[in-house]
């Protein structure tokens, strides 16, 4: 099969199209043709850094980790899953499992669920990482009906499922951005925009809350901005963050009482723990589409398997609107 090849990591490392053996089916595993395949903030952190992060593949390296796609053939013990079937899902890419910048990918059912009807391949492909992150973040902050949510990054990848998982679960929505553009998105998936360039925290929480600040905080840009994150919180409130990896002084939510949650969705990929609730997330996340409360939005470039080099490089250039997808033409 034709597979997008990294033979080296690095700045200025190149995908090469290269023929590779087709993945052989095993037990508990689907075989899926991949229709589309999209790229994540880590899958460029993996091509930079390699093995300085611990959880990138041996070089050469097939990366990629959300994908949509049919499957071809059904492995032993595995249920409810028929040739046919459009499948989505994030099942490889990193550590020892092989990634989705391919034709085919051999799956485990564990990491995928049956893709939402009225999606196409493309949106389908765009949802996985994003949305289990933030349905992750949401649920284990204790959203429900009523509630004031703030989403930091809301015309993000995870922001913008974060936003819609949000006003799904009840609550009311706010979310910043930084232009234009990104308020702009963020009103039409129904948030309330905040232009984090203009307005203060204290402005924006004295504003919305009367100055009580908000009862959930999802920070999907973390690091510095989660001390924005505690100043806004309500106290006692709930701050789920995908970006920890920082030195900070946790004195401002120490004085507010605040829980901390760390989402890092990879944890059952990279260790092999509890991969059912990824396809028991994910499951939830078709449901949600087909009722009309979840759309992934793409951004307005699209590439091909041979273009990842240049899909890549539009995430990294800060440029993109949405997720951007690569399609297996």
């Amino acid at each position: 099969m034709k597979a997008m090849l990294l033979n080296a990591y690095g700045e200025d490392a190149k995908f090469e199209a290269t023929d590779v053996a087709k993945p052989e089916i095993k037990s508990g595993h689907v075989l899926v043709k991949i229709a589309a395949s999209s790229v994540n903030t880590v899958d460029t952190m993996i091509r930079k850094m390699g093995k300085d992060l611990p959880l990138s593949p041996d070089s050469p390296a097939i990366l990629g980790m959300d994908f949509a796609g049919t499957i071809e053939a059904v492995g032993d013990g595995v249920s409810g899953y028929a040739v046919g079937d459009e499948v989505y899902g994030c099942a490889g890419g990193l550590a020892d499992l092989p990634g989705t910048l391919a034709e085919f990918i051999v799956a485990d059912t564990r990491l995928i669920a049956h893709k939402a009807k009225n999606l196409s391949m493309k949106e389908a492909a765009a949802l996985p990482l994003v949305g289990i992150t933030a349905y992750e973040g949401l649920t284990r902050a204790g959203v429900t009906s009523g509630q004031k949510v703030l989403v930091h990054g809301g015309s993000g990848g995870v922001g913008h499922i974060a936003i819609q998982l949000a006003k799904h679960m009840g609550a009311d929505v706010y979310s910043t951005g930084g232009g234009e553009r990104q308020i702009a998105l963020i009103e039409k998936l129904g948030a309330i925009g905040i232009n984090y360039k203009t307005e203060s925290v204290d402005q924006y929480v004295a504003k919305h809350t009367n100055g009580a600040g908000f009862d959930v905080v999802f920070d999907s840009v973390g690091g510095a901005n989660l001390t924005k994150s505690f100043e806004a919180s309500a106290l006692n409130g709930q701050v789920a963050t995908t970006v920890s990896m920082c030195e900070l002084d946790l004195t401002p939510a120490h004085f507010k009482g605040l829980s901390l949650h760390v989402v890092f969705m990879l944890i059952p990929m990279l260790h092999n723990f509890n991969r059912e609730s990824h396809a028991e997330i994910l499951n939830r996340l078709t449901k949600i589409s087909e009722a009309g409360e979840l759309n992934p939005v793409l951004d307005e470039e699209s590439y091909s398997l041979e273009e990842v080099g240049q899909a890549y490089a539009r995430l990294e250039s800060g440029k993109a609107m949405g997720k951007v997808v690569v399609e297996n033409r």
